[in-house]
């Protein structure tokens, strides 16, 4: 199937659907508490800040995406913009895989959170880590079934959790204490960077409509407006959101919350309900969250098989199905063994830092092929200016706040390089 086809199984609706699903529930409703914690008052503009990067990346995403068609997005366009280098991509395209998995972890880590909140479990660490489990076997299955049948789950889900977090947003504005988010900025400038850098993976997800392009009908035209619109909706509820949190509830109360901060906000807006309002919401943004992280995660795994940059074994799809099932399968795995034994800042920290690294490199890559896609470098510089700005304010939070997030960031990626250079050896020793 081209990405012209007609018969592609994703329209419109399905990719807005893919990618609100994947930024709302991977940061929001994660991290909302990290995020306050080190912004204060600024919070709303430190998701402002986020959603103006993610613009700057869009705009180069959508560049690539309609010249190099194919699942791989970010490991195809590095892949092009160093053609004699294929270690670039190769190293990029596994840290890209595993930022997913870390993805995963941090989304079914809150869906634990959230749905043991609203079964009274929420001091049951063991309640929370079996259905934070189960939560990533049921989106394995469905996404092994297919791509019709995950398209259609993905927008029910999605506009289903929208609707509840507009009535949150609608009557959070009235109960509001303005005393409580003046001054505005009362943590400094650079707390604005450090919480925009912490919750960076909250607008991760656009980039799985790029993983979706040979899939879509009419990409030339459904590609651009699904990211952007996204993007808009997302920043949108993030900023009102945030707003409503820090106007309703100190930045103390959001830190001690964790995981299920929001449930807590909801309480003085709309009592009781509202927290079974949240907790249902959260649990709906979540499972989208991880079925759309899977969806694009393991298409990227494929697309590198196919590449010969990892085991053949990641391209296998079923007779009746195009999903590529092993990759779905060992995504799952992974994601369910970082579940099991990390925390959730370290997560935020590595999934951001990783996404944030990705980010750069195709902004690069835009910028080296900008003749050839027909790119104005103007907005690539600025973006890339943005991103290097903000890993630096994530790099030096991690290591003042956390030393060993750092350490264990750093060590996944040497790990991922290591992997790399051995499966690269293995394959040159095969051919000859």
């Amino acid at each position: 199937m081209t990405g012209t086809d007609s018969k592609g199984y994703l329209g419109l609706p399905e990719l807005v659907a893919i990618g609100v699903g994947g930024m709302i529930g991977g940061g929001m409703f994660s991290i909302m508490g990290i995020a306050v914690g080190m912004s204060g008052h600024a919070a709303p503009l430190s998701f402002l800040l986020g959603s103006v990067i993610s613009f700057f990346g869009a705009y180069c995403y959508i560049k690539l995406a309609l010249k190099y068609r194919d699942d791989g997005a970010s490991f195809t366009y590095l892949e092009r913009a160093f053609p004699d280098k294929p270690v670039i991509a190769g190293i990029a395209g596994w840290t890209v895989v595993v930022g997913y998995i870390g993805t995963l972890a941090l989304v079914s880590l809150t869906f634990g959170a959230y749905s043991a909140h609203l079964f009274g479990l929420s001091d049951s660490i063991l309640a929370q880590r079996l259905l934070s489990l189960g939560v990533l076997a049921l989106f394995m299955i469905l996404n092994i079934a297919g791509t019709a049948t995950m398209g259609r789950v993905e927008d029910i889900i999605v506009y289903l959790k929208l609707l509840l977090l507009l009535v949150l947003i609608g009557v959070g504005f009235f109960t509001m204490n303005q005393n409580s988010i003046l001054p505005l900025i009362n943590k400094g400038v650079p707390s604005i960077f450090f919480g925009g850098a912490i919750i960076f993976i909250a607008y991760a997800g656009f980039q799985f409509i790029t993983n979706a392009i040979m899939e879509t009908r009419d990409p030339e035209r459904n590609i651009p407006r699904s990211i952007y619109l996204s993007i808009v909706i997302v920043s949108l509820i993030y900023v009102a959101i945030a707003t409503i949190s820090v106007g309703n509830l100190t930045p103390e109360a959001l830190q001690g919350a964790k995981e299920y901060a929001l449930a807590v906000v909801a309480k003085p807006v709309l009592g009781r309900i509202g927290v079974i309002l949240v907790d249902v919401a959260a649990i709906l943004a979540t499972s989208s969250a991880i079925n759309a992280t899977l969806f694009g995660s393991s298409r990227l795994a494929s697309e590198m098989a196919t590449e010969s940059l990892a085991p053949s074994v990641f391209s296998f799809h079923t007779r009746k199905s195009s999903s590529p099932v092993v990759g779905i399968i060992v995504i799952t795995v992974l994601g369910a063994i970082f579940t099991s034994f990390s925390g959730l800042e370290a997560i935020a920290s590595f999934s951001s830092m990783t996404f944030l690294l990705v980010l750069i490199g195709v902004a690069i890559a835009c910028y080296r092929l900008r003749r050839e896609i027909s790119a104005n470098g103007t907005p690539i510089i600025i973006g890339l200016v943005l991103m290097i700005l903000v890993a630096i304010a994530l790099g030096w939070n991690m290591a003042t706040t956390n030393p060993m997030s750092l350490v264990l960031t750093a060590g996944i990626y040497i790990v991922v390089a290591i992997a790399h250079f051995v499966f690269d050896r293995v394959r040159e020793s095969k051919r000859a």
